[in-house]
């Protein structure tokens, strides 16, 4: 453990390339830094920041800590600070004109630098708040770092940079000085380490030689590193590592290797591995042999424990603590572990054959005597330490920033828990306060007899132990200033009516307190049964009248000096108002005007409010039902335009001056529909019927004349007017009773009230409920004939809605016989959704008549039947086969298909599939087409060129498929020509164009060329005239002016091939030839003519 202190990590390097190096130890308590300040009479800074005589400068979260003695750094490497330490009253956060002392949003973290890191600066952090902006200074190990007049020193926002920095002289403690007018606070102490990992000495290390069974220690001697390594060790060659068991065991400790008991295995090199945990840096050392002596075996023997912890174990409450403990011995020794005064921690892990004993988040509780114990069938060997357990600081009660008068008397506090118990120093602006006179610190508490100016300032707490410090802060203001009064106060108008209390407020700001005095015009005020000072010098006059309007006078005085404030009071007549109509009755759509009339002193002016139901009337979001109309300076009608239920209520009139108020109501009973009736109950349920019961709704001043009883089911329309007993309800009934209602459906109830205004709002839902089963009384509708395989009967009907089948166990009863037979069959179909029955009998010839009807039943019984249809049996499916099946490629993808079909055939064909499939493929891989009706032939297509194809045809029709037709094979054509027409030639001649080509010649898998096609088309156009010829040439005849496009391809049995194309002007007359293209005119006279070649554009469609 005693290394453990050096894996202090980074913050705030300059290099993004340490960053990782950070980490955080949990509970570790912050340095809260403080301010104290003076306040002179001559200072701007407002008192208003500090509202009260004592207030919190930081926020009431737990402080997290800064150590400041180096011993606690055994677990700085899981340090880390928070990026706001200090928290600034809300005050000084938004308002920028106040001015306060300095206050630390960054303090510096410890760092470690890598000497042979490529970045070759360091940089601590801190940053201040202050008003003004504060200044910075450094301290290394307590002596300030001249930065000024070394290079190597820069100061950025406060925080330092260190370049080219070098452990001799920049190792140590840094804390940053942070400073304004109103006084210094110190930082807590940050470690400069630097990162190294030495080489091992080149020494030639002797063999170590024992005797076989005998135990043995190799020495790793690592050379010079900061912070800690890691070892492991390495067998005869690298990376032939060493594994640990129980009888080998490397200390992390000692990073020695030991081996309990030697074997022949174990002869060999044996090299120790060091490495950096910081840099990773990795060395190795010179081979130590191990060989095994010749004269003999050792002996067994007891277990001799070679390494284990220390007599005393300290470790961080929260941290993670591990234990060694390892012995040779004959034969190898086995290791156990116990907690001598209590159980063993539940979460406690042993580790590498029981040789560590781990203990992560170790608490108070975990610490005690710890023993190890060592032993073999050769005796045992036993170990005991002290596990101690430490907490940093923490405070439970931290400063608060207070203001004082001048001779009062300051007592702060600070108290913080910990182990070992914290101690308590004070400094003063960054310095140490030392006791004298009137300055006592007994156990964290700083008292300071009759405070002055010098006394003020900023102040800061340490609470410390051996493992670290934190630090807590106030400011400290002392109030020496002659009276001033706010703006708000300095003069002052006060308007009230006869009777009422007139208050005058006086307070001052000072130090020390003013002496308050009062006037009224030039004389002194008397105080008597009315007329009071305050303790706080306000004046007060109870029932006031006209002889105590005047100038009042108040003056605030100290011994630095004086300062008055004037108020006028005027006493004013009280105002008076009338409201009318008092009460009102309407019906909803009429509408109303309220006249509101003040009386009041005529100096005055007065404000009209209006409010419902104590509420004020939004005038712009009352949908223009509300309307204020100013009559006259003393009055104002509302106007309620086109009332609604909503709007009865009480109206408020409201009239407000300067010097006082006054208000009146008036009430208005709207008349309208009933509101909606309450709960329904749904009280006896039958069938068809269903008595409910209700409570009556609001009749809105107007007396309910009738009910309205509506149903809804999941088979109806929303909600629907049901018949009900009595017919009429009347408004005097709560219950009725709702009937012709189908059995077995769920229903919901609602009711609906009417009086001479109108029909209401419906009352909510009644529960849902179910009418009782009956026998159905709906027969299926519909009912016909279907097509059908040979022997069926197929009979279809329209299935009975949900609605009408009555009851649970609903079926079909089809009943049939043959024309003028006596007997019927009837078959029960027990599917409610069912729509169709199939009857088969071998006997039965095809298109038989029978008489059929469809009846419906449930759990109740049998329903009726429907009326009796004739429906004749199924002619079944096609009997014989398609026949003289012929089939012709047409193209490179087509193929005509042509049959016929005996009219004798049983079963009417609908239509016939053909199925065609590749010469390698298997017939169940082919695609089928369809034809409908009595169609007999059909062209495939999409097909591949060049393909042989076999196919066959059948019939099909409702009843299912006839018997296929012989194959029969046909081919497709090979593909049309790939090359287009080439070295297209052209003349005009007047509206003629004489075209000539190459011909084209198509490849060995390619169809013969037949012929050609010329396409043309003016341009802009889609329509196009087609020429065809067996020829390398063709006339064509352009009727109109302007440009045309020409395309010809040849023409072959797989279709056209590609496509040339060229673009031909046409004139009124004259000759042109594919050379003069681009001339506009020319003589008719030339004879002579001249080909050549034009630009081809090749294409595959027009």
């Amino acid at each position: 453990m005693r290394s453990s202190w050096k894996l202090t990590l980074f913050l705030s390097l300059t290099s993004c390339c340490f960053t990782g190096y950070s980490k955080a130890v949990p509970g570790i308590p912050t340095s809260y830094a403080a301010v104290l300040r003076l306040k002179s009479a001559s200072s701007s800074y407002s008192s208003s920041a500090f509202n009260s005589k004592s207030r919190q400068r930081s926020s009431s979260s737990p402080a997290l800590g800064s150590i400041s003695s180096p011993s606690w750094r055994g677990e700085a490497q899981h340090y880390h600070s928070p990026t706001n330490l200090y928290h600034v009253t809300e005050a000084f956060k938004h308002d920028e004109s106040v001015d306060y002392g300095p206050v630390f949003i960054q303090e510096p973290d410890d760092v470690i630098f890598p000497t042979d890191s490529d970045e070759k600066k360091i940089s601590l952090s801190c940053q201040a708040r202050g008003n003004p902006a504060p200044t910075y200074k450094w301290f290394r190990n307590g002596t300030e770092v001249d930065i000024e007049s070394d290079f190597r020193y820069s100061l950025i926002e406060g925080s330092i940079i260190i370049n080219n920095p070098s452990e001799t002289k920049d190792f140590g403690q840094y804390q940053c000085l942070t400073t304004n007018v109103f006084g210094s606070i110190l930082s807590r102490e940050a470690t400069l380490q630097f990162a190294y990992l030495g080489n091992f000495s080149g020494r030639t290390r002797s063999a170590v030689s024992v005797r076989e069974g005998q135990g043995v220690v190799l020495m790793c001697s690592p050379p010079l590193h900061s912070p800690e390594i890691i070892y492991s060790w390495v067998f005869n060659e690298f990376p032939s590592f060493v594994a640990e068991d129980s009888r080998r065991f490397i200390s992390q400790e000692t990073g020695n290797l030991y081996i309990s008991k030697v074997q022949p295995s174990d002869v060999g090199s044996y090299i120790c591995l060091v490495k950096n945990t910081v840099t990773n840096a990795r060395v190795l050392s010179p081979p130590t042999p191990l060989t095994l002596r010749t004269d003999g075996v050792m002996g067994e023997y007891e277990p001799k424990i070679e390494v284990h912890f220390p007599y005393t174990v300290t470790a961080a409450k929260g941290s993670t603590v591990r234990m060694e403990c390892f012995a040779l011995g004959n034969p190898v020794p086995t290791i156990s572990w116990r907690k001598v005064n209590g159980p063993n921690p539940s979460k406690a892990r042993l580790r590498k054959s029981q040789a560590v004993l781990e203990i992560p988040n170790v608490q108070l509780e975990d610490a005690g005597t710890y023993e190890c114990k060592a032993e073999n069938s050769r005796g045992r060997n036993v170990f005991r330490g002290q596990l101690q357990v430490y907490t940093y600081p923490h405070w439970v009660e931290r400063l608060n920033d207070t203001q004082l008068d001048s001779g009062d008397q300051l007592q702060w506090e600070c108290k913080a828990i910990g182990k070992p118990r914290p101690t308590y120093r004070w400094l003063k602006n960054g310095a140490p306060l030392w006791q004298e006179s009137r300055i006592e610190m007994v156990n964290g508490v700083l008292m300071i007899h009759s405070v002055n100016q010098s006394d003020a300032g900023m102040y800061q707490c340490v609470a410390e132990n051996k493992h670290g410090a934190i630090y807590t802060s106030a400011e400290l203001r002392i109030l020496a200033s002659a009276p001033t009064f706010p703006l708000s106060q300095l003069k002052k108008t006060i308007i009230i009516t006869i009777g009422q209390e007139v208050a005058v407020e006086c307070k001052p700001q000072a130090s020390p307190k003013p002496t308050i005095s009062w006037k009224k015009g030039d004389k002194a005020l008397r105080e008597n049964k009315r007329i009071t000072v305050l303790p706080d010098g306000s004046l007060r006059i109870l029932n006031a009248s006209k002889l105590d309007e005047g100038r009042y006078v108040c003056r605030g005085e100290n011994i630095f000096g004086s300062a008055e404030i004037v108020a006028s009071v005027f006493i004013k007549v009280p105002t008076r108002i009338d409201l009318s109509p008092k009460k009102t009755e309407l019906t909803v759509g009429e509408s109303i005007v309220l006249s509101c009339k003040a009386f009041h002193d005529p100096t005055l002016d007065v404000i009209f409010h209006w409010t419902l139901n104590g509420q004020p009337i939004d005038f712009e979001k009352e949908g223009g039902h509300f309307e204020s109309i100013l009559v006259q300076e003393s009055s104002a009608d509302l106007m309620v335009r086109n009332i609604l239920l909503m709007h009865a209520g009480r109206y408020g009139c409201r009239v407000q001056t300067t010097a006082d108020s006054a208000s009146d109501e008036a009430e208005l009973l709207v008349r309208g529909p009933p509101g909606p009736p309450g709960v329904v109950i749904v009280e006896e349920i039958t069938e068809t019927t269903a008595t409910l019961s209700w409570t009556p709704g609001a009749d809105n001043h107007s007396p309910i004349t009738s009910y309205n009883l509506q149903a809804r089911s999941p088979f109806s329309l929303g909600w629907q007017t049901v018949k009900t007993v009595p017919e009429n309800i009347s408004g005097d009934l709560e219950s009725a009773m709702a009937v012709d209602l189908n059995p077995w459906v769920e229903y919901e109830f609602r009711v609906v009230a009417t009086n001479k205004i109108g029909t209401g709002d419906p009352s909510a839902p009644s529960r849902v409920i179910r009418t009782k089963e009956a026998v159905p009384k709906t027969a299926p509708a519909n009912v016909s004939g279907r097509s059908g395989r040979r022997h069926e009967l197929v009979i279809a009907w329209e299935p009975v809605s949900e609605e009408f089948q009555n009851g649970e166990g609903f079926g079909y009863i089809v009943a049939f016989k043959p024309n003028e037979a006596r007997g019927w069959k009837e078959k029960m179909v027990t599917s409610s959704d069912a729509s169709k029955f199939i009857y088969r009998d071998e006997s039965v010839p095809p298109l038989t008549p029978f008489e059929v009807k469809v009846g419906a039943y449930n759990n109740k019984g049998d329903g009726p039947f429907s009326p009796i249809v004739v429906i004749c049996s199924a002619e079944g499916e096609p009997s014989e086969a398609p026949t003289d099946i012929k089939a012709t490629g047409l193209s490179v993808s087509e193929i005509l298909v042509a049959w016929k079909h005996s009219k004798e055939s049983l079963g009417r064909p609908q239509g016939f599939e053909v199925g065609y499939w590749k010469d390698m493929e298997q017939e169940e891989a082919a695609d089928k087409v369809r034809t409908e009706g009595n169609e007999s032939s059909i062209i495939l297509t999409s097909l591949e060129g060049n393909t042989l194809y076999h196919l066959r045809v059948r019939a099909f029709n409702a009843a299912g498929y006839g018997p296929p037709s012989n194959t029969v094979r046909a081919a497709t054509k090979k593909s049309p020509p790939s090359q287009a027409p080439s070295n297209i030639m052209w003349i005009q001649d007047g509206s003629h164009i004489s075209l000539g080509w190459e011909p084209v010649r198509p490849l060995a898998n390619e169809s013969d060329v037949m012929g050609y096609k010329v396409l043309y088309r003016q341009e802009g156009h889609s329509n196009s005239e087609v020429i065809e010829t067996q020829k390398t040439s063709a006339v064509v005849l352009l009727p109109d002016v302007g440009v045309y496009i020409i395309e010809v391809r040849a023409v072959s049995e797989g279709g056209d091939g590609t496509s040339s194309q060229i673009r031909v002007p046409s004139f009124s007359g004259g000759k042109v030839t594919s050379s003069q293209s681009s001339l506009r005119a020319f003589s008719t006279s030339s004879t002579t003519v001249t080909f050549l070649l034009v630009l081809m554009v090749p294409s595959t469609s027009w």
